[in-house]
């Protein structure tokens, strides 16, 4: 358990074990949800990583991807269509 004290502002340090489990450093944002009588701290950019996989699940298995290449491959695509729709503007 480690403990934090608040300030006359309401900021408080977070202790160093706690910054290294986030993996947050100066500068990084935290983000706290509150879960019935609890608050959750957790480092926001991978929050927002985990959010982005969940929004994503399932539509690589409906776009027929099954690894990297795939990936590369419909980049490639993607980038030729375009790049010939601007040509013929």
């Amino acid at each position: 358990m480690e403990l934090a004290k608040i300030t006359s502002k309401g900021q408080i340090t977070i202790p160093a074990a706690i910054r290294k489990f986030l993996g947050v450093k100066d500068g990084d944002k935290v983000m706290f949800v509150q879960e019935d009588n609890k608050i959750i701290m957790m480092n926001a950019s991978i929050h927002a990583l985990l959010e982005a996989q969940k929004s994503f699940q399932g539509i690589a298995d409906k776009l027929g991807i099954e690894d990297e290449q795939d990936v590369v491959d419909m980049v490639k695509e993607i980038r030729a269509e375009r790049s010939g729709k601007y040509q013929c503007e």
